[in-house]
């Protein structure tokens, strides 16, 4: 298994409601995971405390074999460097980078930077052409679509996407999951991703629903 949670709880406040109460569920190489539920209900939590953004108040988290949740700060940022590739809403590209140096950022500071393979990636969603623009110049779209080809540049373990197609038009949307997915399948990536689209989410293997902080369902996507 590549990313295990065990019994997770998270609490912001000790005495009171737990954010997330009691989650566990697995994820092997090459799985892809849609994680629902209503806002509030605790998804882009999970997603934070798998990323090692904040800290759990019991339970495990094992990432590709290691447990995270008692790791220094500094070994939680080489896991997110090496190991865990993230989107977020916010784009966080580097200004100064053009649109080719943000891709291959991470890469580079895991020493796994692949420039066909950043080509690829570039290709896929539309961005060739911009390799030498800076992120200013770009729509918010164009800059999504460059958060996402860094997190898959470095060829991560786990990949988590915080509704990383919400700022995108529906063909892009599309374009981008695929690639995602196309991703998971090459490189044995396993891709835990938050959506509110049902369509999107029907297209992963399986679909996890938190409703108050709990796990309220596993169905398989596919039938």
């Amino acid at each position: 298994m590549v990313l295990k949670v065990t019994e997770l709880v998270k609490r912001y406040d000790p005495q009171g409601q737990a954010v997330l109460s009691d989650v566990s569920f697995e994820m092997a190489q090459g799985d892809t995971l849609a994680l629902e539920g209503a806002s509030g209900s605790g998804k882009s939590t999970l997603l934070h405390l798998v990323a090692g953004l904040d800290s759990v108040t019991s339970g495990q988290i094992t990432v590709d074999g290691t447990e995270i949740t008692g790791l220094s700060d500094a070994g939680l940022a080489a896991v997110r460097r090496t190991v865990v590739g993230l989107i977020f809403q916010q784009f966080n590209l580097i200004p100064s980078l053009t649109v080719a140096d943000n891709i291959a950022f991470q890469a580079r500071l895991a020493g796994r930077h692949d420039p066909a393979w950043a080509a690829h990636l570039a290709e896929s969603i539309g961005l060739q052409n911009h390799l030498n623009a800076y992120p200013e110049t770009l729509s918010g779209g164009q800059q999504q679509r460059v958060a996402i080809a860094r997190a898959l540049a470095v060829k991560p373990r786990v990949l988590l996407a915080d509704e990383p197609t919400g700022n995108l038009d529906e063909t892009t949307a599309d374009a981008v999951l695929q690639l995602m997915l196309d991703s998971a399948a090459e490189t044995g990536t396993a891709l835990l991703m938050v959506t509110h689209s049902p369509r999107h989410a029907a297209r992963m293997q399986r679909r996890l629903t938190l409703s108050h902080g709990q796990v309220r369902a596993h169905t398989d996507a596919r039938g």
